[in-house]
This record gives C-alpha cells, sequence and structure tokens, in this order.
C-alpha cells in the first residue's frame, strides 16, 4: 500500500525587535504633556498626549506611562492586553478622582499603546495620538482616532480634505480621565519581518505628511529624532512626541 504523506508546519521563530523614542515640548508650548514609554525589554511601548488647556495634562499622560511601565515582561499576548486595559481603566478612575479632588473639570490624556509578543501585536488606544505601519514602501495608519472631525468623515457632512480647517479639528471624543465609563478600542497585528511602527502625538502628523514620516525615518528607528527636528523646523505649535519599533527576523 502507498504510504500517507503528511505536511509538517514548523513554528516560526519569534520576531526580535529595537526601538528608540523621544519627546519635544515643540516651539510654542510651555510645558511639555506628552509623555512615552519605550520598554522593548517588556515589549511594551505608548505614547500619551495630556489634553492641552486643562489642568495637569502632564500629570496625566506621566500616571499613564508609568502604570504601563508596570506590565509584566513574560505571559501571552491576550493576558498583556488584558493587563494593560486594566490598568488604564484604573488610571481612568485614578484621574477622575483626583479631578474632582482638584475641583477641575477635566485631567486627561490620549493613550496609544503597542504590545508585542513573539509574531504578533496589538495596539489599545484612546483619543486621537496615532499608530503607523511602515511595511515596505508603503505606510499605513493601522487605527482610527477618536475625534469629533472623524465622526463628521464617516457620516459624510464632511470631507477628509476639508477636515484640516474645520473647527472641531481638535476635540477628541475619547480619553483617559474625560469619562467615567471609557472604553478603549484595539487592534491585533501579525507582524512581519522588516515592519517599521510609529507611535506618535498629534504634534508630528499635524506638521508632517505620511509620506515625509515614511520618508524621513527611511527604515531606521533612530530617525525618529530627524522626525522631531521636521516638526520644530515646520513651527511645532504642540508638544512632538515619536517612538519607532522596528521588528526583525
Amino acid at each position: 500500500m502507498p504510504g500517507h504523506g503528511c505536511t509538517v508546519t514548523r513554528k516560526q521563530p519569534p520576531l526580535q525587535w529595537e526601538s528608540y523614542g523621544l519627546t519635544n515640548v515643540g516651539a510654542v508650548r510651555k510645558i511639555n504633556e506628552d509623555a512615552f514609554l519605550d520598554r522593548p525589554d517588556l515589549g511594551v511601548w505608548a505614547v500619551a498626549d495630556g489634553m492641552g488647556g486643562h489642568a495637569a495634562g502632564d500629570v496625566a499622560s506621566q500616571m499613564v506611562v508609568d502604570r504601563l511601565a508596570q506590565l509584566p515582561a513574560s505571559g501571552k499576548l491576550s493576558t498583556l492586553v488584558d493587563l494593560a486595559e486594566d490598568r488604564l481603566l484604573e488610571t481612568n478612575r485614578k484621574l477622575l478622582t483626583l479631578a474632582m479632588r482638584q475641583k477641575e473639570r477635566t485631567i486627561g490624556t490620549t493613550v496609544m499603546t503597542l504590545l508585542a509578543r513573539g509574531r504578533h501585536a496589538a495596539c489599545l488606544w484612546a483619543g486621537d495620538s496615532r499608530l503607523y505601519r511602515i511595511r515596505g514602501r508603503q505606510i499605513e495608519q493601522v487605527m482610527q482616532d477618536h475625534a469629533m472631525i472623524e465622526d463628521l468623515i464617516a457620516s459624510g457632512l464632511i470631507s477628509r480634505e476639508e477636515a484640516a480647517d474645520h473647527p472641531q479639528a481638535n476635540r477628541i471624543t475619547r480619553a483617559i480621565g474625560a469619562m467615567p465609563s471609557l472604553f478603549l478600542d484595539m487592534e491585533l497585528l501579525e507582524l512581519r519581518a522588516g515592519d517599521l511602527y510609529i507611535l506618535c502625538s498629534d504634534g508630528l502628523y499635524k506638521e508632517l505628511s505620511n509620506e515625509e514620516i515614511m520618508h524621513t525615518l527611511n527604515n531606521d528607528v533612530h530617525a525618529a529624532d530627524r522626525l522631531i527636528m521636521f516638526a520644530l523646523e515646520r513651527g511645532a505649535h504642540d508638544n512632538v512626541t515619536a517612538v519607532a519599533v522596528q521588528f526583525t527576523a
């Protein structure tokens, strides 16, 4: 009788990564309300943008990244996502309590978090700090801003071209510390060797186009400092923060 063949699927080895992040107060603001986390040892990266015009935005953003820095270095991605979500919801409650005690309307911050294990990652976010992926010669925003302008575009009331000059252009619809019932969005990502991810605050992408971000980085995580310099040359009307993460075989 002929033998029965079988296909053996070999498990691919986990990807390696390196990262680099930095922040700058910008050319206009006096206080840097941005904060970032660059912990390749944990497989955790984050950018938080304290809400401008509100009290203690810098306290809120730093509280978020400090709490995420306590995530474990081991464990499954699903567990890591659950723990990160728990910490962000806990921080949301603490900021609401802090605002009440200090009789402030809001002490809040956006957050974009990237969590990686093996050959997969997840991003977890609230607000309009962004995550981009550069794969090959293409750059893609892999999430959608929690912003009033995105709701208007989705409903067909305005076009993408009209969005930049719209009076609601800076209004976000979700943030840590802004509401008692916070819903974080999450996106699962399949990583490939060569992928370069960029977490950033709106101070960066409002000064640079997607193509400028891609070409400035030129597949080098350490070129994140050139992104900041480029934004400063453009006037950097807000705090500017970027964290670049490169995945390799």
